[in-house]
Order: structure tokens, then sequence, then C-alpha cells
């Protein structure tokens, strides 16, 4: 087990306050327009990449261009709002996935080094109560419930 103690931190009261009401200030002013998909939904439906992006603005360009060649039954308007809603969402989505990468991996880190420091008290505990130390014993009664059902498997270190 490592000693390290790659985070060190304790955020602000007034800051968590301040990223809940901004989260829910963006949940309320984009739920109204945001749509979830069924996972048959999700499977099967065309996807545009950043591959794709280049493709549809000239496709969007052309169709304006030269509407001639639109075939009838495609909403040039309708596209034209779509590319729109997606140009405004995109940067919103990366800027809210760079903080939840990295939300991520600080929970990921906080939890691996308190986990670790947990089992360093629990091996105390565990010789403590071999050694018959006053207290030590319904300690580690208390806490071997969480390995009784994992026999011999070494517990995972992640979140």
């Amino acid at each position: 087990m490592s000693n390290n103690n790659n985070i060190s931190i304790q955020i602000p009261e007034e800051n968590l306050q301040i990223v809940r009401e901004s989260l829910a200030n963006m949940e309320a002013a984009l739920m109204p327009f945001l749509l979830a998909l069924s996972p048959e939904q999700r499977r099967t439906i065309p996807r545009m990449n950043d591959g794709s992006r280049p493709f549809v603005a000239k496709v969007m360009g052309y169709a304006t261009s030269e509407p001639k060649f639109v075939p009838p039954f495609v909403d040039v308007r309708e596209m034209q709002k779509d590319w729109n809603t997606l140009a405004d969402l995109v940067p919103i989505f990366r800027s809210v996935d760079q903080i939840r990468s990295l939300l991520n991996d600080t929970i990921m880190l906080a939890g691996s080094e308190v986990y670790v420091a947990s089992l360093g008290y629990y091996k105390s505990v565990k010789l403590g109560a071999r050694m018959n130390v006053p207290n030590a014993k319904a300690i580690h009664e208390d806490l071997k419930e969480r390995f009784e059902r994992q026999g011999k498997a070494k517990p995972s270190l992640g979140v």
C-alpha cells in the first residue's frame, strides 16, 4: 500500500454552493430543450462525428446556395435549426465533459487515498484484536464484514 498523499484539498462550502446553484441554473435553462434517447435509438441512429462535420458543413452551404438539389422530403430550415443547435451545444458539452472527467479523477484519487488509509487502520485494528487491545475486537468485528463476502480476493482500490 502506498502512503502517497496526492490529494489534500478542502473545497469551501461557498464554492460548493456556487456549483450547486450553477448546475441547477444550467439544468433549468437547458432541460426544456434536451431529449433522452432510448437504448434502441442510441444503437440505431446514424451518428455525426468530427469526421462527418466538415461534410455536413459543406452540405449546409450547398443546400442554401444550390437549393435545386434539395429533395422535397428535406426541410433546409429544419436542417439549419439542427445545425445551429449542434453549434450551440457542442462547446457546452465539451466544457462539461472536461469538468466531468476532472471530477471523476479527483473523486477516484480521493476515494483511493481514503480507502488505502482505511485498510491501514483495519490492519492495525486486526492486529490489536489479536493482541487483545481494549475495543479492538469490537471494531474488528464490525469492520471485517466488508471482506467476509469476498473470500480471499484482494479488494479493488478504484471508485
